[in-house]
């Protein structure tokens, strides 16, 4: 079997999915998508907290802090269009203590920067939305909001469908071959044959990038996410979401507290190094991926880097109370009792071989190809903003 399209789009998370998306059903190209689990949003769309992120970390003008903030309205919009559960509810960047304070102001002229609706607001103000709360201060977030994102990714897939895309799932790459005037993407299924690869592979997108003969300059890493839950007898603690300030001496946001959709409250993640790249557990081992993260010289790099706070982090992973005992500077009520274990994600995180983490949406463009490398969070609520950004890409590759 051969098919024929203008774009083969690899990938079916929500990246991929928005990008065949605006494609197919936006611009009007002939689009074949390729997933190689048996459903759509297995892996990292699948395992998040369902936030919508309002665009308040990231370096201003940067690609995150624009297509967060765009992709914030977006995605919103997208839900209302399609009747998605989702609630615009804002949430509680806390300091606990008065050394956090100067960065909590920094956060806020960042938010100020990057065109995010933030104030901060005193200790009894913040107790006025979750009364649970230990602060001195606290950065009120209005846009960021939660939603069903596996439900976005149905809408996607169905819209897709109705405009004439094909959507093989259980269809890994096997091999991509190059000619004058195609790329092909051999499966087991058949053949796909296209005038554009557009790759949103997520925890696979350097190996698909030199499938198709790429040498990408980013590594992908693999940091699980490891996730609790209230007690439903707990949840009245949260009312919506309550972050810390984050560590400056650490990569990632910290652990905190997230009530869902469905009325479950979230707690975490932490970040450790993941085992295989599919690892949601620690026996999930892959000799070959785990060879392949430590034999890349950026991995001991970030660890001489971030050694110490990364043990914290594998102690925490092991330790429940540890755990426990993060959320409970933000909630001091929350205990080790209230917490029962909840699905965990894994993050496809670029890395460089000096060992820095790529901060920033990354894209690599060649001849009939366009490649997505590093679209960790925000990329969920910026997925509409990609798919746009992508399509640019290709509308350029097709002339």
């Amino acid at each position: 079997m051969v098919a024929v399209a203008d774009v083969c789009v690899i990938g079916g998370g929500i990246v991929g999915l928005a990008t065949a998306y605006e494609l197919a059903v936006n611009r009007g190209h002939k689009v074949v998508l390729l997933e190689k689990e048996t459903t759509w949003a297995a892996h990292q769309t699948g395992h998040n907290s369902g936030v919508i992120h309002a665009g308040l970390y990231y370096k201003p003008g940067s690609l995150k802090a624009r297509m967060c903030v765009d992709g914030n309205r977006s995605i919103v919009d997208f839900a209302r269009e399609h009747g998605i559960a989702h609630q615009v509810n804002g949430k509680l960047v806390v300091a606990v203590s008065g050394e956090e304070i100067g960065p909590l102001n920094v956060l806020a002229e960042r938010a100020k920067a990057n065109g995010v609706p933030a104030r901060t607001i005193t200790a009894a103000e913040a107790r006025e939305y979750e009364p649970e709360v230990q602060c001195v201060a606290a950065l009120r977030v209005e846009s960021t909001g939660i939603i069903d994102y596996k439900a976005v990714c149905q809408v996607l897939a169905d819209r897709l469908v109705d405009n004439g895309a094909e959507l093989w799932s259980a269809s890994p790459a096997l091999a991509i071959r190059e000619s004058s005037s195609a790329v092909e993407v051999a499966t087991e299924r058949g053949v796909v044959r296209a005038k554009v690869l557009v790759n949103c592979a997520g925890l696979h997108a350097d190996r698909v990038a030199k499938l198709a003969g790429r040498r990408p300059k980013a590594r992908i890493v693999p940091f699980r996410g490891e996730y609790y839950e209230l007690r439903p007898a707990a949840r009245s603690l949260v009312n919506g979401l309550i972050y810390p300030v984050p560590d400056p001496a650490f990569p990632f946001l910290g652990v905190h507290l997230t009530r869902m959709i469905d009325g479950s409250v979230h707690a975490g993640p932490n970040a450790v190094l993941a085992l295989r790249r599919e690892g949601y557990r620690w026996r999930d081992i892959s000799p070959a991926d785990l060879a392949d993260t430590l034999s890349f010289p950026g991995t001991w790099k970030l660890a001489r880097k971030y050694g110490k706070t990364g043990i914290q982090e594998v102690v925490r992973s092991l330790s429940k109370r540890r755990f426990a005992d993060s959320l409970a500077r933000l909630v001091p009520r929350v205990s080790a009792e209230d917490l029962v274990p909840a699905e965990a994600g894994v993050r496809a995180q670029a890395m460089l071989p000096d060992g820095s983490l790529v901060d920033d949406f990354l894209f690599e463009l060649a001849q009939r190809q366009v490649h997505v490398l590093n679209a960790p969070s925000p990329a969920a609520t910026s997925s509409l903003e990609i798919g746009r950004h992508v399509a640019d890409r290709v509308t350029e590759q097709l002339r």
